[in-house]
Order: structure tokens, then C-alpha cells, then sequence
């Protein structure tokens, strides 16, 4: 039939082997932190100061569209994760909808947008974490990489490191400490907007947009103005797809993914909202997008020192949340694309007394590990988005093909007025991805280059379609 003609069936991906299925552990309480941990990092700690140099007190307008392309995106998400309640996330859905090559494509980006954020996120960690190295007897040629003039970035080595250790030891263990250190954070930004509250000024919002709604090049070349800021927030925000790369690992998926996928999407989005707007009314943001801290700059500044450093502690403690959502999410792709013949079939193997696939999860440690301890920030994060956009088009059109292919399935939760939100995350991602550096397009091309030449050297030679196609053909 073709490798264009190869798509999996719905029922195929809940009828799994024995032995290559994952433990069912989850709630929807753990898909909530799952999802809120991987989308409050780094983003709430460092890019409402960006956005805010960028667009000034409108940034609240930038996290809101933002915000309003990813809960499309998220509605897509939560439509097809319980309709095809397998792991994959994107991978799986268009492997149903559009068939083996796209699958790959999709399959692919995840693997790159998964592995490059651990990574990145795990540099971010390094440099939060590197004063308490320090007082460990830390020599400095250990704390940064060869970019920087050091010899390996080691606390970014040992927190990608421990992550894949913990999720390892098993999901159900990793989701409850993850649980626990999002409480830690969510109290940490609590206590943020309490404090900053007495000192809110409502003047600090005047000019509301100082540099304009489009994104238009500033002079120094650099575009500003809301659009502008919020081409760069999306990207704090599209952690929650890690949760549907949990559904073959949820006790309830038809319940529980929508209530993970679409809850952990509308409480970060007030969380950003309501943190930018404390941040500004206590700030003016001239003045705090200066700082690479910016929430500990303002409690500085407003003469709470203790309180600007259990943030700061609460930042080296975050940070490590967002890296276990995207490493989990990241082993579950290599799983599940082993099991379906993509890559070697010894992936998949699956830890009898962990229920984890292990092999995957302490490769995908190590990739952490060698990307962190030895490239800088930015050249790790500079794919990672591109990554991201490709699969939220994907999900888009995957809820169009499947509605229109299948409209008669029955969907536990139905994407509302799904021509529109369908389209509106594509258009959406489309928008941002033509927003990136031409530089980064680049890259993402030559990577997927790389990719479809490993499709075709093995994966289309030995997944499970591929095999069933040449069994069904008549011996010559």
C-alpha cells in the first residue's frame, strides 16, 4: 500500500502487546501538577521581565494571546488524548490521522523540542544552582561549559542525571514528588504577589502600550511591541502536551486527561497573568526587565530580602519540575515510536518491577546531560521552539482530518466549535513559528533533513506496518 498509505487505527493503539505495555498509575491530580510543572519554570521567573522590556505593562496582553493560541492548541489536545488514549502525545494522533511519514516528521520534532528543553532548562538550573556549588568547594572550570571558558557544566550534568533517575525508579514516584515541588513553587509565587500587593501603583500602567500592539523592529533592530513579546511567551507556556504523553499511564483517561490537559493550561495562565500584573504595579517595567531576576529584583527593591531569596530558592527548586514533565514526555516518545518499529524494537523494553521503559529514560538523561554540560543556553534553546510549533499544527490538523475522515466516533470530550479552534492553533503556530530567526528555521530543516534520512535507512523498513505489508504480499 505505501509508506503514504500506512496509518495506524484507533483500536490499534489501545490493543497493545503484552509486555509492551506501561502501568496504570495516574490521576488526574498528578496530570495537573504534571502539566502546571512543566509549564511554571523557567518562564514565570525570567520571561515577564523579558516580555515587559519588551512590550511594557501590555505584556499582560501578550500572555493573554498567548495563553489564548495554547488553550486552542490544549482543546485539540484534550479531543484527541481521550479519544486515543495511548502514549505518543502528537506523534500517536497524526500517526492515526495522516499516516507513518508524517508521524515520523511529528515524532521527530518532539524528540527534539523534548530533548533540547531538558537540556536548556537543566543550563537555567545550573546557573541558579551554581552559588550553592560554590560553597561546596565547586572549582569554577565545573560549573560552565566550554562557551564559557569551562571545562563541563556539571550541576547541568547532575540535575539531567537525577531526573532520569527518579523517573526510572517509576511514575507513579516521580509524579508524587512532582506534586510536591509544585506546591513548593506555587507558594513561592503566592507569597511573591502578597508582598508586592501593598506596593501596587496603578500609574505604572500608563502608557499601557508604549511600544505598540504589532511586533515592528525597535532601534536596535530588535522587534518590540506585543506581538512581539508574545512570540516569545508562548513558549513558557507549551509544557502542557506533556500530559498527554502520560495517557496509557492514567487509571481514568476519558475523565482524567481533560480535566490534566485543559486545567493545568487555564491555572498557568492566571498564574502568568496575575503575577505580570503584581510584578508591574510594584515595578515600573523599565526598571525591572533590567534584571535576569526579575520577581527577586522586585522583592529586593521593596526591602524583603529574606523573602527575594526563598524565591530564588524556589527557583533552583521549580526548575527541576519542568526538566522530569519534558524528560518523561521525551522517554514515552522514544518508547512508543521503538514499539512501533521507528526506532530498534529493544527501546520499548518495558522494567517488570517499575513499569518504566529504563533503557529510554537514562538514555535521554545522558542526551541532557552531554547537551547541557557542554553547549550554551542559547544554542540548545534555539530549536526547541520550532520543535514545539510543528507538533501544536499537527494536533491541529489531526482534530480537522479526524472529524471530517470520522465523525461519527464517539469523543468523550469534543474540541467546542472545533473548525475554529482547530484552525485557530494553526494559524496561531504558523504565525509564531514565521516569527523565529531565519537562523533557527534553518537548523529545524537541516535537523529534520538528518530525520528523514534515518526514516529511510530504517524506519520504513521495519515498522510494524512495513512488516505487516510484506507479510500480506503473495510470495513471487
Amino acid at each position: 500500500m505505501g509508506i503514504w498509505a500506512r496509518r495506524k487505527s484507533i483500536e490499534s493503539t489501545i490493543g497493545l502487546q503484552e509486555g509492551h505495555q506501561l502501568k496504570k498509575t495516574l490521576s488526574w491530580p498528578h496530570l495537573v501538577a504534571l502539566g502546571v510543572g512543566a509549564i511554571v519554570g523557567t518562564g514565570i521567573y525570567t520571561l515577564t521581565g523579558i516580555g515587559a522590556g519588551l512590550a511594557g505593562p501590555g505584556v499582560i496582553l501578550s500572555f493573554l494571546i498567548a495563553g489564548a493560541v495554547c488553550a486552542c492548541a490544549a482543546l485539540c489536545y484534550a479531543e484527541l488524548s481521550t479519544m486515543i488514549p495511548a502514549s505518543g502525545s502528537a506523534y500517536t494522533y497524526t500517526y492515526v490521522s495522516m499516516g507513518e511519514p508524517a508521524a515520523w516528521f511529528v515524532g521527530w520534532s518532539l524528540i527534539l523540542e523534548y530533548t533540547l528543553v531538558c537540556a536548556a532548562v537543566a543550563v537555567g538550573w545550573s546557573a541558579h544552582a551554581a552559588g550553592l556549588f560554590r560553597l561546596i568547594g565547586t572549582p569554577e572550570f565545573l560549573l560552565a561549559g566550554p562557551h564559557a571558558g569551562g571545562l563541563v557544566n556539571l550541576p547541568a550534568v547532575i540535575i539531567s542525571f537525577a531526573v532520569a533517575g527518579l523517573l526510572a525508579l517509576g511514575t507513579r514516584e516521580s509524579a508524587t514528588v512532582n506534586m510536591v515541588l509544585v506546591a513548593i513553587k506555587i507558594v513561592a509565587l503566592a507569597i511573591f504577589v502578597v508582598l508586592c500587593l501593598p506596593a501596587f501603583d496603578a500609574s505604572h500602567f500608563t502608557p499601557f502600550l508604549p511600544q505598540g500592539f504589532a511586533a515592528t523592529p525597535g532601534p536596535d533592530g530588535v522587534k518590540v511591541g506585543v506581538m512581539a513579546a508574545a512570540s516569545l511567551i508562548f513558549f513558557a507556556f507549551y509544557g502542557f502536551d506533556a500530559v498527554s504523553t502520560a495517557a496509557e499511564e492514567t487509571k481514568n483517561p476519558k475523565r482524567d486527561l481533560t480535566i490534566g490537559i485543559v486545567g493545568s493550561m487555564a491555572v498557568c495562565t492566571v498564574i502568568y497573568m496575575v503575577v505580570a500584573a503584581v510584578s508591574i504595579g510594584a515595578s515600573r517595567t523599565e526598571v525591572f526587565s533590567k534584571s535576569e531576576a526579575p520577581l527577586v529584583f522586585i522583592l529586593e527593591t521593596l526591602a524583603h530580602p529574606r523573602m527575594a531569596q526563598l524565591v530564588a530558592l524556589a527557583a533552583v527548586v521549580a526548575l527541576p519540575t519542568v526538566i522530569l514533565a519534558f524528560m518523561y514526555g521525551q522517554s514515552r516518545i522514544f518508547f512508543v515510536m521503538a514499539r512501533d518499529g521507528l526506532l530498534p524494537k529493544g527501546l520499548a523494553r518495558v522494567n517488570a518491577k517499575t513499569g518504566t521503559p529504563v533503557l529510554m529514560t537514562l538514555l535521554t538523561g545522558a542526551l541532557s546531560a552531554l547537551l547541557s554540560g557542554w553547549l550554551s543556553l542559547k544554542d540548545i534553546a534555539e530549536l526547541a521552539n520550532a520543535g514545539t510549533l510543528a507538533a501544536f499544527i499537527a494536533v491541529g490538523l489531526s482534530v480537522i482530518i479526524l472529524r471530517v475522515r470520522d465523525p461519527g466516533r464517539p469523543r468523550v470530550f469534543s474540541t467546542p466549535i472545533w473548525p475554529v479552534v482547530a484552525t485557530g492553533a494553526i494559524l496561531g503556530c504558523l504565525y509564531l513559528f514565521s516569527s523565529l530567526p531565519s537562523k533557527t528555521q534553518i537548523y529545524f530543516l537541516f535537523a529534520h533533513l538528518i530525520g528523514a534520512a534515518v526514516y529511510v535507512a530504517f524506519g520504513m523498513r521495519n515498522s510494524v506496518l512495513a512488516r505487516r505489508e510484506a507479510l500480506a504480499r503473495p510470495a513471487s
